[in-house]
Formats: structure tokens, sequence, C-alpha cells
């Protein structure tokens, strides 16, 4: 999978990832490989990211989107 994370300002992470957790504004959730597509809102929280040699990255938002298609994963994030 591939994950972009953006902000306002810039691109804050760009990388082929295991897995994402973003805080949900229903709910967090995990998007795994050949997860469904999905757009969702996110609320503040941490998104947790773990890339493909298992390195754990921690990103506060403050809220946003996320669209999930095709193994591709974008995060709109404040």
């Amino acid at each position: 999978m591939h994950l972009e994370i953006i902000s306002p300002e810039n691109q804050i992470f760009s990388d082929s990832v295991k897995l994402v957790q973003v805080p949900g504004t229903q709910s967090p959730f995990t998007i795994l490989k050949n997860h469904t597509a999905i757009i969702s809102t996110i609320q503040k929280g941490q998104v947790r990211v773990v890339d493909e040699t298992d390195k754990t990255f921690l990103f506060d938002v403050k809220g946003g989107i996320v669209e999930v298609l095709n193994n591709n994963i974008i995060i709109l994030a404040d």
C-alpha cells in the first residue's frame, strides 16, 4: 500500500506501508492491504503508521479526511 499524508503547508509522509490506524470521527479504524474503498472524516488524535520495514510512525492530527482506493491511502490532515 502507498500512503500520503498531506497538510495545507506540505507533504508530511509518503511511502509504502503495511498498516495505518486513523482516529475516525465515528470510531478509530485500521487500514490494511486490500481494504475496501472508503472516504471518511478523522478527528483530533494520532495517525499510526507501520512501514514495510516495521518501523512505526505517529502523527498528531487535528482532523481531516482519509481516502482509501486500490491500496492507495491519502490523508488530508489539519
